[in-house]
């Protein structure tokens, strides 16, 4: 969430593993309180690592919350033997994995190809999730939502100072969104990005007109334990890496998910008893501006450059 970064990877040379390890996100404490978001984040970076090892012909063979004791240990990814997965039976997802930004830009009113929207869901569900895609009624539904958690994260001081604090100040820091990555909000008042600057008219962009109809997709999981979190996480990079090479642009409406009645009213009862995990935004627009990321030196331990 709004580019913590909260991982750490250690490798295990005696045992080719890569353990993934949870660093909590302190200035979330009021939006993310159950680091739910911090485990879907770390999910995200896990699904990376297995797209990656896949990429050097390895297979990797993940395990989640691998010892018990260790809370903070997320999961464990071990580089097994050669891929059994073949590059012309998948799209380039390790391609796809250097050009994913999220876009908060609006979308042209195009529709997104009924296949590819299959494509996605079936990609979630190889991951242990669910990827709704619903009409437009409900859609809109879903933005109403959205928007009512808006106004009360701009309108909470704590909530609103988290928001500002993700900004990114200094040009080298590695942490937190710079400014050209944050998106106007819409001309015509229909929901749309989270606004950053919350509340404060001189850091606002200028207004934008966004698509009139915007395709979203909601991913649930059919639990809402840690382990489930982390499958969300996979899921919802799966999802965008996917997106991204199907020529799609996508951004991340969270805004409900943090708050827990909000939450609950996304569920769609005619889909079953699912937890909701994210609810995304996709289109065909401008390509969103990169964020920074920490060096590898400093997240990985055991690594070629450690001296440990």
């Amino acid at each position: 969430m709004h580019n913590g970064q909260p991982w750490r990877f250690r490798f295990r040379p005696e045992t080719t593993t890569l353990e993934v390890r949870a660093v909590p996100q302190g200035t979330l404490r009021v939006t993310d309180p159950a680091d739910r978001g911090m485990h879907i984040s770390v999910g995200a970076a896990v699904f990376n690592l297995r797209v990656a090892v896949r990429h050097l012909d390895r297979e990797p063979v993940v395990r989640l919350l691998p010892h018990p004791a260790e809370p903070d240990l997320l999961a464990a990814v071990r580089l097994a033997g050669p891929s059994r997965t073949f590059a012309d039976d998948r799209p380039d997802l390790y391609a796809a994995m250097w050009r994913r930004h999220s876009s908060r830009l609006p979308f042209s009113d195009h529709p997104v190809p009924a296949a590819v929207l299959t494509e996605l869901a079936e990609a979630a569900r190889t991951e242990g999730a669910e990827l709704d895609l619903p009409d437009e009624s409900e859609a809109h539904r879903l933005l109403e939502v959205t928007a009512e958690a808006e106004r009360r994260n701009t309108t909470d001081p704590r909530r609103s100072a988290e928001s500002r604090h993700a900004i990114q100040g200094a040009a080298d820091d590695p942490y937190g969104i710079p400014a050209a990555a944050l998106g106007p909000q819409d001309a015509h008042g229909r929901p749309s990005v989270r606004d950053f600057s919350a509340i404060r008219p001189a850091e606002h962009l200028p207004p934008a007109s966004f698509e009139a109809h915007p395709r979203i997709t909601l991913l649930s999981t059919a639990r809402d334990e840690p382990a489930d979190w982390l499958r969300a996480g996979q899921a919802l990079q799966h999802v965008l890496l996917l997106a991204t090479a199907r020529g799609q642009q996508a951004s991340l409406l969270h805004q409900a998910m943090e708050w827990p009645d909000l939450r609950w009213s996304l569920r769609d009862p005619r889909h079953g008893p699912g937890h909701p995990q994210m609810l995304i935004r996709l289109g065909y627009g401008p390509q969103g501006a990169a964020t920074p990321r920490r060096p590898v030196a400093d997240v990985l331990e055991g690594g070629p450059d450690d001296p440990a």
